[in-house]
């Protein structure tokens, strides 16, 4: 690993309870696994060869189910590359954090939190597995405030089986309520496996989901979200940096169970076994992505954001003019602007058709 890489993203595969949507790389959390788990990281930490990282962001799983021991040794593992970093984001469940986490989480130079809500709804919360309720979050969102972890994002689902318009109107009325600077959205997707695949749970109809986006949009505008990105709203300067490193297709690091990095174009995939990781025999999968692979899923993800593609980084990557070979889909496609040297879709809602064009 010989040039920079920007951001480092290491999966905590360990929750208490298994959500009933997640397909996500999760075990049940037993202490000596977890024990056993830290010390296979430590070894791939050792390995790094950057000094630092700009964003950092520990994800899961359920980072904050680990004992307030471990937390603490993941943590100090993790400091030595945190000394310049511009965003330390950790995710946390309600009812697996309290003071005593959180302090840690401040000593250690955890700037951003990200706490998964996905409804205020009781009883989509029971159908979900989740295992906290709205006032569980307000409770949390106090505690961060108080130590000065203002930078707070929350996580909601929306199209969840049985789900009402009504439902969603109240989840957002609730989350608006909390004064938070961060909003990610997720459009349930029921993948092969899932607790809710293997109750035969169903998604809600697209035209209901379409409505339930559209009034997200609507309403966290009014409230002065900026919609930076397809599904994330921001109060102004809160906009995710290390999300916004996967949409400017940077190079990243993944590391533990099921994460994915990209760097020196090629993609790696860890083998989500935790005891094959653990006994140091897991498997990575490599592809190897050609010039033209990348350039395409630097539109894809750029596009996704309100900032659009950089022509000129895009020169620079790939050695393709893009307003050379694509002249013809930009001229077809009036939903294209070009800002300072960026190419911005304004109907960021269609983008996926849009996108066909340049697959052929």
């Amino acid at each position: 690993m010989s040039s920079f890489i920007k951001h480092l993203y290491i999966h905590v595969p360990f929750c208490k309870t298994i959500c009933s949507y997640c397909d996500f790389t999760h075990v049940l959390y037993k202490e000596d696994l977890v024990d056993k788990w830290l010390t296979r990281l430590k070894k791939d930490l050792l390995e790094i060869n950057n000094k630092t990282f700009e964003t950092i962001y520990i994800g899961g799983g359920t980072p904050s189910c680990l004992n307030l021991r471990q937390l603490k040794e993941l943590l100090s593992l993790i400091k030595p590359f945190s000394k310049d970093v511009l965003e330390y984001t950790i995710e946390i469940n309600p009812e697996s954090i309290d003071k005593d986490k959180i302090k840690l989480l401040k000593e250690y130079g955890i700037n951003r939190t990200s706490i998964g809500l996905q409804s205020s709804n009781d009883r989509l919360l029971k159908i979900m597995n989740r295992h906290h309720n709205f006032e569980d979050v307000k409770r949390v969102v106090e505690m961060l405030k108080k130590e000065g972890l203002n930078n707070i994002s929350i996580d909601i689902i929306y199209s969840l089986p049985t789900q009402t318009m009504e439902d969603l109107k109240k989840t957002l009325e609730d989350v608006l309520s909390l004064d938070i600077p961060h909003i990610s959205l997720y459009s349930l997707t029921i993948e092969k496996g899932t607790i809710f695949d293997k109750l035969g749970y169903k998604p809600l109809d697209e035209e209901m989901e379409a409505d339930m986006y559209e009034y997200i949009e609507k309403t966290l505008v009014e409230h002065d979200y900026i919609h930076y990105e397809i599904a994330n709203f921001a109060k102004e300067g809160y906009e995710s940096k290390h999300n916004l490193g996967y949409w400017n297709y940077d190079d990243y690091l993944g590391l533990c169970p099921g994460a994915v990095g990209k760097y020196n174009h090629k993609r790696y995939t860890n083998n989500r076994n935790l005891i094959d990781y653990i006994e140091d025999k897991d498997i990575t999968e490599i592809e190897e992505l050609t010039n033209e692979e990348e350039a395409f899923e630097n539109i894809m993800m750029s596009l996704r954001t309100i900032y659009g593609l950089d022509l000129k980084m895009f020169k620079e990557r790939y050695q393709i003019d893009f307003l050379d070979k694509y002249k013809n889909i930009i001229d077809k496609h009036s939903e294209f602007i070009i800002k300072d040297d960026h190419l911005i879709c304004l109907k960021r809602e269609i983008l996926n058709t849009i996108l066909l064009d340049f697959m052929e």
